[in-house]
């Protein structure tokens, strides 16, 4: 199934006919029918006992984007690392990304998932008895079957890269009698293209020759997929209903590239021609069946059977040619990976008396994780014991916990919970097996205070105790020789090998945050947010000297020298601390002096200051991975009424958002210094309402073409030491859709 070719011609059919369709729509009378309306987004949040933000359908259209994680990059208190959202300024494994509440696969990336698909998106910041992860959650809710039939088509023509790529999105959402269904399909292309140049200096221990390397390279990229999400709703009677739920998705990509090397002074490396080409797919499917019963005096009761099957799989090519072009390196990857999970959750929710909510709850999950990796260069395996070899990582996890919400006062309320979870580990591979067990208690206590009567002003804290278990793929026990210093070749810190570790722990951290938030009109909200952790057995990626394997290498290993590894190891300690704010709603609101005359203005922003400290590293810069001091978003939207005549005849919104980070470094290791260049990421966007059931959204993003820059050092002694820096350029893209609701 070749998904990424071309769709662009469809789409452009699919516009003309939804143009002449809307002629023939506004000609047909429209029927009145009252609904009852659900609270905001923003109502939401302030009933909610625990900070928890609701994003739905406007925030996820706002700026026709294509991917949830472009939505994610502009929500006040959200970062993306990698394409990983992250809460608090913490690194990407402590937000935990839900899907439809249960966590989200091996291998997902918002990246692949259409915003079209979603209902909502739900942001937690903080641990819950329910999600105790340290950062907080991040719930993206699939799309749920409407009260009254839904049809839409999302027609897109976007420009990246120096080429055009096209995207279909459709949705039929109905009722009928106790079934209610809704099916949510979205195909789409992408395309990127980096330019990048890199320098490596070293000096080598005594004896050898310094080095400088100076290279510059291109890389393209090019995929698409397919997303699928259909459910089905059953109401049984009154008080109960059946949910059915399915996800899949399919992702292919391509990758080629080229880069050549300047060698400056120092022995030449092995290929100064390189040219690189992979191909490979991700894909998942998820089912779900819920049972949901509810009694009259309150109480109801979630029941949740779910699977998961999903995997990748990724084949590569490198050749590699010396300064005589002659061939030197020839080397081949094949990578396999294979994860299963079932699971079974539950909560029942009762009132007890007038002033107190009992929730009960369970989760139980197993999952699978089996890896396959052949490296072969010039013709000889690279591991000769470990090449084509499988290896397996088994995680499961049984959970409980309890939560008491109790009306204590008019104006105050708490959420009282504890959590009980056991996770059990099995790493296996080469006929050996390691095992491991650790058990979690995780208290929760959040307590709510209306300053006034109308509740338009809150004051939030809790304290808890959450935390981090580590990844599947950081458990399996495979040894990983780095592609720059291969077989044969002595490799140094910068270079160093790569494996996992079966003894890993859970990381704990002690939480307390402190939030005022005040709601205006029209949904508008301001708030302040103190937060502060203390992080127990701190996972890290640690660098050692160690002998070569023999159980990777096979019998020449007696031969080889000792070869740097990176491992991820339990730390020590660490601390985090941070303040942020946030700031949303029409500008006339919040201020009425600048904007009194204008009410078509509403504003959006952020700030976020972060200090971390990493135990057992000497300062500066021992801060967590992946914390920048501090993120700030910046977002304007104008609502221009439509005039009598001429082109603005239909309304018209204009807006733009800034998301920016500077440029920080991070101390990894006692003798080794990470730095990442800022970010600036402009998006604006136009959307022109022709109907009731037509609107036309134009947009750009990345607009300031900032590029992506980082340098990492080494020195380990006075006869050691190395710089690697890479600068990568980035594009603009832009992107036209046409929505059609019927």
């Amino acid at each position: 199934m070749h998904i990424a070719r071309p769709i662009a011609a469809l789409a452009l059919a699919g516009w003309i006919a939804a143009i002449s369709a809307q002629t023939q729509a506004q000609a047909d009378p429209q029927q009145v029918e009252v609904v009852a309306q659900p609270p905001s987004d923003t109502e939401q949040r302030r009933r909610d006992p625990v900070a928890r933000s609701v994003y739905g359908r406007e925030e996820l259209d706002r700026h026709g984007d294509t991917s949830v994680s472009d939505v994610l990059k502009r929500l006040p208190g959200v970062n993306l690392s990698g394409g990983s959202p992250r809460l608090r300024g913490l690194g990407a494994g402590y937000t935990l990304i839900l899907v439809n509440g249960e966590p989200a696969p091996p291998g997902f990336s918002l990246d692949n998932l259409s915003p079209s698909l979603v209902e909502r998106i739900e942001v937690t910041k903080g641990p819950t008895a329910e999600h105790p992860a340290v950062a907080g959650s991040i719930n993206v809710v699939l799309r749920e079957p409407p009260r009254q039939r839904q049809r839409e088509l999302r027609l897109g023509l976007g420009y990246q890269a120096l080429q055009p790529v096209g995207s279909v999105h459709a949705s039929w959402g109905d009722r009928s009698g106790a079934l209610g269904h809704v099916l949510p399909l979205s195909i789409y292309q992408w395309r990127g293209s980096v330019a990048y140049a890199t320098e490596r200096l070293s000096k080598e221990p005594v004896g050898q020759q310094p080095q400088q390397l100076v290279a510059q390279g291109r890389d393209d990229f090019r995929g698409g997929g397919i997303n699928f999400s259909p459910r089905l709703s059953w109401k049984l009677g009154e008080l109960s209903t059946l949910n059915l739920q399915g996800l899949l998705q399919r992702h292919e990509y391509r990758n080629d590239a080229q880069a050549l090397t300047r060698v400056e002074f120092g022995p030449p490396p092995v290929s100064v021609d390189d040219h690189y080409a992979s191909h490979g797919h991700w894909q998942q499917l998820r089912a779900s069946v819920q049972l949901l019963q509810r009694w009259t005096g309150g109480a109801r009761l979630e029941i949740k059977l779910g699977g998961h099957a999903g995997g990748s799989a990724s084949s590569s090519l490198g050749t590699g040619l010396d300064g005589s072009g002659q061939t030197t390196v020839v080397r081949s990857t094949e990578h396999i990976n294979r994860d299963r999970s079932a699971s079974l959750t539950g909560k029942f929710i009762a009132p007890l008396g007038q002033d107190h909510t009992l929730t009960l709850g369970w989760d139980l999950d197993q999952r699978q994780r089996r890896e396959q990796r052949s490296v072969v260069q010039n013709g000889v395996d690279q591991l000769p014991r470990l090449e084509g070899q499988a290896f397996d990582a088994r995680v499961r996890r049984d959970a409980a916990y309890l939560q008491d919400e109790w009306e204590l006062a008019p104006r105050w309320s708490s959420a009282l919970g504890l959590r009980g979870e056991s996770i059990a580990t099995r790493s296996d591979g080469l006929d050996s097996r390691l095992d491991s067990r650790a058990g979690v208690l995780s208290p929760v206590w959040h307590l709510n205070h209306r300053l006034g009567d109308s509740g338009r002003d809150l004051l939030r804290a809790s304290l808890s105790r959450s935390f981090r278990a580590p990844e599947p793929g950081q458990l399996v026990a495979r040894y990983s020789l780095n592609a720059n210093q291969g077989r044969g070749l002595a490799n140094t810190p910068i270079d160093a090998d790569r494996s996992g570790n079966p003894a890993l722990r859970p990381e704990l951290a002690t939480g307390l945050d402190i939030a005022l938030e005040t709601y205006f009109g029209a949904g508008g909200v301001a708030s302040v947010s103190l937060f502060h952790r203390r992080i127990g057995g701190l996972i890290r990626q640690q660098l050692t000297l160690q002998p070569v394997p023999e159980a990777a290498f096979g019998p020449s290993a007696a031969t080889m020298p000792p070869r740097w590894v990176s491992r991820p190891v339990n730390l020590g300690d660490a601390r985090s601390t941070g303040v942020e704010l946030e700031l949303k709603g029409r500008a006339v609101e919040l201020l009425p002096a600048a904007w009194a005359p204008d009410p078509g203005w509403s504003l959006r922003a952020s700030l976020g200051v972060y200090r971390s400290s990493v135990a057992g590293i000497d300062g500066p810069d021992n801060r967590l991975e992946s914390q920048q001091p501090w993120s700030a978003t910046l977002g304007v939207d104008r609502v221009i009424a439509p005039a009598t005549s001429g082109v603005l005849r239909w309304p018209l919104t204009l807006g733009a958002s800034l998301a920016a980070t500077p440029g920080y470094s991070t101390r990894q290791a006692p003798a080794q210094l990470l730095w990442t260049g800022r970010t600036r990421a402009l998006d604006a966007y136009a959307l022109l309402v022709f109907g009731p059931g037509l609107s036309l959204r134009l947009s750009a993003a990345n607009l300031l073409v900032p590029d992506a820059a980082s340098r990492t050092e080494v020195a380990e002694s006075a006869d050691f030491a190395a710089v690697a820096a890479s600068r990568r350029q980035t594009l603009r893209s832009f992107n036209a859709s046409l929505v059609m609701k019927f």
